[in-house]
């Protein structure tokens, strides 16, 4: 069954001339889709105005779209946006191609507003509508907890103004329950040490504001950074991978005497050390310089996918010399 839209108290109110901006939608056709073919029912104002929300917004823009690619106005207009969402996985535009082996990346987005920001093709996010697809929306974090997975997808991407430990538990609990190739978060206010325990995790992480451009680029950066292309330097698994070890047990490790063991223990953990900061460092780029950002996600991609091989060998290291490997507390 498909998961009903949310509510209208738990979304921000636009007028019609706001909607009409957004989605590049005039306001006569918008008027049009709701009295003659029921598209929108919104509130109104103690002054009579229109006011939607974000839903409404999301279904205004998906509304353009299957137009765009032949429907009947008349036949879709009452489908809520997920519905809308399903009969787009369809379309003719759903056949584009990242490349002759590929179809267009799969997006999970968290935030509705993110997720109209993305879809309405604001910014350079315009130049990818051919190359990923939108098949899941969730409100916010919270709706993450029970959630379940249509379809795969590529991508995750999530909007939260506050980041705390607990919302790093939520989001990483629906990232262990299903596969995705990148995961990205953009946050408004958080704690360094949360900031920090997403980018060991694996996540790309990024504070607002950033504008349509930013996010275009950031989306593009890793829309064209998949498996397959990690695959190309010997990763068996998907891009996105947290770490096992910290800087402190890789340090211990590095520092066993050498008396007895060989080299390798120490080589590998400094390896594994000096990947994870280029891999940091070049998020730090992907972060601060966005006309190179696919070149720097791409470097993450494979800093990331190296990291996870040698540590998977230093496992195997520690299995035969009897290393610990468990974390420490200080």
């Amino acid at each position: 069954m498909l998961p009903t839209p949310a509510s209208h108290a738990h979304n921000a109110l636009f007028r019609i001339g706001a909607v009409s901006k957004t989605t590049g939608i005039p306001v006569s056709t918008l008027r049009i889709w709701e009295n003659r073919y029921g598209a929108f029912n919104p509130n109104k104002s103690s002054g009579n105005q229109r006011l939607y929300d974000e839903n409404d917004v999301s279904k205004a823009i998906l509304l353009k779209q299957l137009l765009g690619h032949g429907h009947s106005i008349g036949a879709i207009a009452r489908l809520d946006p997920v519905q809308l969402r399903h009969i787009a996985q369809w379309s003719p535009a759903a056949g584009s191609t990242l490349s002759p082996a590929r179809g267009p990346a799969v997006l999970t987005i968290v935030g509705t507003s993110l997720a109209n920001r993305v879809e309405s093709g604001s910014g350079a996010t315009g130049l990818l509508k051919d190359s990923m697809r939108v098949a899941q929306v969730y409100a916010d974090v919270s709706a993450l907890k029970h959630a379940v997975q249509p379809e795969p997808s590529d991508i995750l991407l999530v909007k939260t103004t506050s980041m705390q430990h607990s919302t790093l538990h939520d989001i990483q609990a629906f990232v262990d329950r299903h596969a995705f190739a990148q995961a990205l978060v953009l946050y408004n206010f958080a704690p360094e040490a949360v900031v920090k325990a997403m980018k060991f995790s694996g996540f790309q992480v990024r504070r607002e504001p950033i504008s349509d451009l930013e996010l275009g680029e950031w989306l593009h950066s890793v829309v064209f950074v998949d498996p397959a292309r990690a695959q190309e330097f010997g990763a068996p698994g998907p891009v996105f991978s947290r770490r096992k070890y910290s800087d402190a047990t890789l340090a211990r490790v590095a520092g066993i005497s050498t008396d007895v063991l060989c080299e390798c223990p120490r080589h590998v953990a400094e390896l594994i050390a000096q990947l994870a900061s280029f891999e940091e460092y070049s998020q730090e780029c992907l972060n601060h310089n966005t006309e190179d950002a696919h070149l720097h996600a791409f470097l993450r991609s494979v800093s990331g996918s190296a990291r996870s091989l040698f540590e998977n060998a230093l496992e195997k290291i520690a299995l035969h010399e009897g290393i610990d490997l468990s974390e420490r507390n200080p």
